[in-house]
């Protein structure tokens, strides 16, 4: 028997038209939108034709969706059909399949990933600072020395130019426009924009790029479904037939395009459930997502407007820390402007008595707000210290340090091995099974392309060697078969020894260490046919590498999904033979690039899986997860900036006059374009402080987020950054001063 909330009653009472839920942190938003798709299923309002849609954010929420949906309908000893979960870009994706031809593409037309997105972008980007030199010369700072100048030119503007190629292209296709038509509004301009102009010509060759691929990137997708949409009306109707019911988790983080999307399929009579927190949206930065769109869709007349507001998932002192986060950041933020971004209701209240999942029992003391002021090295110090001590007596627990930013998850990451914790550092970006696969297939390839080399067959026979017993006579054989084969200066004589000079059998190991022997020629015996491989397209060569390499299916899955990423390399780049290739792959192995995988945490993260080990993340990658224990870093003005004076900001570059952030100005150009009539209010730097604003608000909602991710324990740090002058974020101050006068409230 499943026990309800009254909240959740009222949801699950749900039988048509529009809904709006307002959930918070903890709430079971998830678990309750999943029984409500069983619900209705388990109604009998379905025809065999038809499904309930689910529309969630990442694919590991996909998974969760599946599972408990199919659960919940086993349960009741039905069949667990009629439902679809997709992300937007898995719904975009069949929606353009039912018509290729109405958005101009061929039926197998391809879907370029984020990898090869981003390429193409790098590489349109540098061709068009190659060929304008100079055409950002008036947005350096004067003051720069001729010896940086040259530097900031030659090492800092190209990876600029990207950012703003990136921003530029994903915004102008949120606003659905195309590079021949911005081209013309921005001919009729009575004065050039060059940031526009440079972001119109770059997105010109990236379009071309992705033409000659006969590709779409997931931004084309989402805009090329709306269009096949709004064309094809007997389309829309058949759409609608098939899913009556729409469900859309995670709604707060809803950008421009998937609204309308949404609201095409559902009809202005349609079934269209939102469940969100607004509160918790955290990827609106240059991007037209946005939690205005929840709430301007909660407080529309026609919609039934709920709450989620009991959460079990944090004690309460954790709870009150929060609620007071939203109070103050609402009544006393020093920044006017930045006071709407966070909502007051619904606060997060302790669920009730009786209820299936109560808050962990109160312990105000385990909040720790620190006054301590650390340098970044000093900071991470002091955590690990602080894990060091706190773990052996807490191996069933979980714990999770949580940082604004990668790099300072991968600082903390290299000195807890330093001291060797148990540590778990996969949400920071690639899976340590993808990376070592990546690295695995890519050091058999660089062997591949240097046949010649003693080192890079000394490399291959070590990966081919990984999964040999830690015993340690089996160790002492493979160290002295490493040595062996670093001391092969001619490997053709190993290799392909030819009569009377096999350079194996004259080392007389054959006599002194048989097993050593033996499986140095199955080691032989492979390299061989690996080296006879070679004849055959990357892919398959990629495959039949795995083949000797690996054996478990996940390992396989993920070396087929390699093998289709460096066929891709390869119809792209012609001219790349084995060394360019392998390249691809050691940059998914040093963790420069994240590739999912097929691991457990690639598609979808426990954090009970990892009781007694630290898992390092973003707080990004936090979102969604909770742990016993959590530390939050960095809490400084320059990674939780308030818009202060003295605040500084990642997108403002320190080589550009007047502290401009070039990527606000670009899209403030590209709105001007768009709208000539207001052409004369676009004034320089106005963009600049209204994305610091935005910044600002998406900060306070990241804090946020970091705080409601422990269930007993909060420890939160800041350090003085990399220059020293960093101070303690306003709201870290006014939470310290809060927490401090709990404290004293509660000693007497």
């Amino acid at each position: 028997m499943i026990k309800l909330r009254q909240n959740q009653v009222e949801i699950l009472s749900y039988t048509g038209g529009k809904m709006g839920v307002s959930a918070v942190p903890g709430s079971g938003k998830t678990w309750t939108l999943s029984l409500l798709a069983a619900e209705i299923i388990a109604s009998g309002h379905l025809e065999d034709d038809q499904e309930v849609l689910v529309v969630t954010l990442v694919n590991s929420a996909v998974d969760n969706f599946h599972q408990r949906v199919r659960g919940f309908l086993e349960l009741r000893n039905l069949l667990p059909f009629n439902f679809r979960v997709r992300t937007l870009h898995g719904l975009a994706h069949d929606i353009v399949r039912e018509r290729p031809d109405l958005a101009g593409l061929e039926d197998r037309f391809q879907i370029i990933d984020e990898r090869e997105a981003d390429a193409i972008r790098d590489e349109v980007a540098q061709a068009w600072l190659h060929s304008n030199p100079y055409a950002l010369e008036n947005y350096l700072d004067d003051g720069l020395e001729e010896g940086k100048r040259e530097w900031v030119n030659r090492d800092q503007l190209p990876n600029l130019v990207k950012d703003i190629a990136l921003s530029f292209i994903r915004y102008a296709k949120d606003l659905r426009l195309t590079p021949e038509r911005l081209r013309q509004r921005l001919d009729d301009l009575p004065v050039p924009l060059p940031l526009a102009e440079m972001g119109c010509a770059i997105y010109a060759d990236y379009q071309r790029a992705l033409v000659y691929r006969g590709a779409v990137d997931f931004d084309d997708l989402i805009r090329l479904a709306l269009q096949n949409l709004e064309w094809d009306n007997a389309l829309l109707e058949r759409l609608r037939h098939r899913w009556p019911y729409i469900l859309e988790d995670e709604a707060q983080d809803s950008s421009l395009l998937q609204q309308e999307i949404l609201s095409l399929l559902a009809g202005p009579q349609g079934n269209w459930v939102r469940v969100g927190d607004p509160n918790q949206a955290i990827y609106e930065t240059f991007t037209t997502a946005n939690p205005k769109y929840l709430r301007q869709f909660i407080r529309e007349q026609e919609v039934i407007s709920l709450e989620l507001p009991h959460s079990g998932r944090s004690t309460r002192s954790i709870i009150d820390l929060a609620n007071h986060l939203v109070e103050w950041t609402k009544s006393e933020h020093p920044v006017e402007e930045a006071r709407d971004a966070l909502q007051e209701t619904p606060q997060i209240e302790p669920t009730p008595p009786g209820d299936p999942q109560p808050n962990p029992a109160d312990d105000p003391t385990a909040i720790h707000l620190s006054t301590k002021k650390y340098t970044p090295q000093e900071e991470i110090l002091a955590v690990a210290d602080s894990l060091e001590r706190w773990l052996p007596e807490h191996s069933e627990d979980t714990v999770a340090v949580l940082a604004p930013r990668n790099i300072r998850g991968f600082e903390l990451v290299d000195e807890l091995r330093r001291r060797d914790l148990k540590v778990v550092d996969s949400l920071l970006r690639s899976t340590t099974a993808t990376r070592f696969s990546a690295g695995a297939l890519g050091n058999l390839l660089r062997f591949l392309s240097d046949p010649a080399s003693s080192v890079k067959l000394t490399t291959a026979y070590k990966v081919w060697q990984r999964d040999n017993p830690e015993e340690p006579a089996a160790k002492k054989r493979s160290d002295q078969s490493v040595e062996l084969l670093r001391k092969c200066h001619q490997v053709e004589d190993f290799l392909w020894p030819r009569p009377g000079q096999d350079w194996l059998m004259e080392t007389g190991l054959a006599d002194i260490d048989a097993p050593t022997y033996k499986r140095l020629v199955e080691f032989r015996e492979l390299a061989r046919r690996w080296q006879a491989a070679v004849l055959l397209p990357v892919d398959q060569l990629v495959l039949t590498l795995a083949q000797d390499l690996f054996t478990q299916p996940s390992e396989l899955a993920l070396s087929h999904k390699l093998a289709v990423l460096l066929r891709q390399a390869s119809q792209a780049h012609s001219n790349w033979r084995l060394p360019e290739l392998s390249q691809e792959l050691a940059v998914i192995a040093k963790n420069e690039r994240r590739f999912l995988g097929f691991s457990e945490d690639d598609t979808g993260f426990d954090p009970e899986r990892y009781k007694g080990k630290v898992v390092v993340a973003t707080i990004h990658k936090a979102k969604g997860l909770e742990w016993d224990r959590v530390y939050l870093m960095s809490a400084n003005n320059y990674d939780f900036p308030s818009g202060m004076e003295y605040d500084t900001y990642i997108s403002e570059k320190w080589f550009l006059r007047d502290h401009l952030n070039l990527e606000a100005e670009a899209l403030a150009q590209l709105d001007a374009a768009l709208t000539p009539d207001e052409f004369a209010w676009y004034q320089e730097g106005k963009a600049t402080h209204r994305a610091r604003l935005d910044y600002v608000r998406e900060r306070l909602r990241l804090l946020y987020v970091g705080i409601t991710r422990a269930r007993k324990e909060l420890i939160v740090t800041w350090n003085t950054g990399r220059l020293g002058n960093c101070q303690p974020a306003v709201p870290m101050v006014e939470l310290q001063s809060f927490w401090e006068e709990r404290l004293n409230e509660i000693n007497g």
